[in-house]
């Protein structure tokens, strides 16, 4: 979550705690096989596309939308499974320094920091379910792409590459 001051520190860490959470094991598989879901059959939030391209090679998402303070709250807590492509983003405007941590998270992720100009700031790798320790961006962000732990590195995603939503 994004951390400004202490209030928001609070908020970010909230956000941040919203890591994983649990969904039917089909659930993952028919959000990302049907044609345009509009909404997560679990948290309830718009889902849209998202591309990053590692190598110049486009990798598709279907990620959540958590935009308000709550939803940034509750992110992916609790849940115990996700979809290998997808995720959540939590767009950021105006940009800014931004950490997350991993309370009520059962599951690893991948935190994925997005600078202003689209790219890759920095990714915590495989974050650990639970820790309360912060996770900083290196620098501003537009938005943290939350996706399972290892999936970057499975991918190839790095530092620097475009990610678009």
């Amino acid at each position: 979550m994004p951390m400004n001051k202490a209030r928001t520190f609070t908020l970010a860490v909230l956000g941040a705690v919203a890591a994983c959470s649990p969904m039917a094991a089909d659930a993952g598989q028919k959000a990302t096989q049907s044609a345009a879901p509009t909404t997560h059959p679990v948290s309830g939030l718009p889902v849209i596309p998202l591309t990053i391209a590692p190598a110049g090679k486009p990798h598709a998402f279907r990620v959540e939308v958590a935009r308000t303070e709550p939803e940034q709250a509750r992110g992916l807590m609790f849940r115990t499974e996700m979809g290998a492509d997808e995720g959540m983003i939590f767009p950021m405007s105006p940009p800014r320094d931004a950490a997350f941590w991993m309370k009520n998270t059962v599951i690893p992720l991948d935190i994925v920091f997005i600078a202003p100009d689209h790219r890759i700031a920095n990714i915590a790798a495989n974050a650990v379910p639970y820790s309360l320790a912060p996770i900083p961006s290196a620098g501003e962000v537009m938005g943290v792409l939350e996706l399972n732990g290892g999936r970057a590195a499975q991918l190839g995603i790095k530092a620097g590459d475009r990610v678009d939503w």
